[in-house]
């Protein structure tokens, strides 16, 4: 009996260590995964607009041959693409600043996409042409893509931030440097819907 009273403190101690190791452990794992399936999620977000990005000469040139007088949307929107393509943001430094400036970059593109949907309307020609209907097929299937891995790596964050916040993991979380990860949001002025004029 005497014996048992003079390693239960070590028995004791040893149960505590090995479970805070096995905590301390779990919670690494569980963020570092959790974290890299956000950074991946970032990247087919990144993948969908590149797709976006792919499609756009060809509709600029099957417009060019129908249009050719609307250089001026078809500069504006090769200048946006450009602006767009040149964005990047490592998935390690998904501040909210970079998102900004790679979202505003989208926009751009966006709207000058807009402009030449515009300006195919017009051209009942090009409306009719096959390539240009599969293109603008395409470009529509993308746009929902985008959206969809928007909603993904937004849900991916979301998981990932909730296990960094929640107690005791908020503790373990300061101490080995896993930060909250920005979401990507709606542009500002997002919810009121384009004005087109024919």
């Amino acid at each position: 009996m005497n014996n048992l009273k003079k390693w239960l403190p070590y028995v004791v101690l040893g149960v505590v260590l090995l479970w805070g190791y096995s905590t301390f452990k779990g919670f690494n794992n569980t963020a570092v995964t959790y974290q890299e399936d956000a950074k991946t999620a970032w990247s087919n977000v990144e993948s969908s607009y590149q797709r976006r990005a792919d499609l756009i000469p060809n509709l600029v040139n099957t417009v060019k041959g129908y249009a050719a007088h609307e250089s001026e949307t078809l500069e504006a929107v090769i200048k946006a693409r450009a602006a767009a393509t040149s964005t990047k943001i490592d998935a390690s430094n998904l501040t909210e600043e970079n998102m900004a400036a790679y979202q505003k970059a989208q926009q751009g593109l966006a709207g000058a996409l807009g402009k030449l949907m515009v300006v195919a309307e017009k051209y009942p020609d090009l409306k009719a042409n096959q390539n240009f209907l599969e293109l603008q097929s395409q470009l529509e299937g993308t746009e929902n893509r985008i959206n969809v891995e928007r909603n993904r790596f937004n849900g991916l964050v979301n998981t990932y931030n909730k296990h960094i916040k929640v107690f005791p993991n908020s503790l373990f979380a300061g101490m080995l440097n896993f930060g909250e990860m920005s979401r990507y949001k709606a542009a500002e002025g997002s919810e009121k819907a384009p004005e087109v004029q024919f």
